[in-house]
């Protein structure tokens, strides 16, 4: 039984049961998630070993979720951009900087939840225009954060002389790389602003 400041360990066997030590009950990958959505914190330890699966695990949840329709959270540029930077430069600094942008949104979540809440206490006409400015400050709020994101994620400029610079083959493949790169920033940008042109309009 774990300690009550402790997260709760979920054992997941060979037969790829998960054991819920804390309840001493079997679960599915659906109770972990409730259990991630009321903020139940939760560790996964292969039974045999002992190795923390957490990480591989709440993947298997989001593969799961994302499949059931009309769930996808995850748009399709946004993961070409994720698994272009698998191997990248820049991939020690992209899991601190979604960390970072989720806590942001979550922070946004929670101040636009509270002006709905206290919308309610006014007039009938007030309700209907409440909710529709918090909704418009928070998504300016997300591009201007996106905004951060791309101008973050800007190539660095290369430094130094010829002697630095690859030759012949090596130089072609690494012109076409920070091509395609920039083809990739530059149609996130495009999407940004759209984004921000819809937003204009209903301002």
């Amino acid at each position: 039984m774990a300690a009550k400041d402790e997260p709760v360990v979920i054992k997941k066997y060979a037969n790829r049961r998960l054991y819920n030590t804390g309840t001493s009950t079997y679960v599915t990958l659906e109770d972990l998630a409730e259990m991630v959505k009321k903020g139940e914190e939760f560790t996964v330890q292969d039974a045999k070993t002992g190795e923390d699966i957490t990480h591989p695990v709440l993947t298997q949840i989001i593969f799961e979720l994302e499949n059931k329709d009309g769930q996808n959270m995850l748009p399709v540029s946004f993961l070409r951009q994720l698994i272009a930077f698998y191997g990248d430069q820049m991939q020690a600094v992209v899991p601190s900087f979604l960390e970072q942008s989720m806590i942001a949104f979550s922070k946004e979540q929670e101040r636009f939840r509270a002006q709905m809440k206290a919308s309610l206490a006014q007039s009938p006409i007030d309700v209907m225009k409440s909710p529709m400015k918090a909704l418009e400050e928070q998504t300016r709020r997300n591009i201007e954060m996106f905004q951060n994101a791309m101008r973050m994620f800007t190539p660095f400029p290369q430094a130094g002389g010829a002697a630095d610079a690859p030759q012949g083959e090596e130089k072609g493949e690494a012109n076409k790389d920070e091509a395609e790169k920039a083809g990739d920033l530059q149609e996130l940008k495009e999407q940004i602003a759209a984004m921000q042109r819809k937003l204009d309009t209903m301002s």
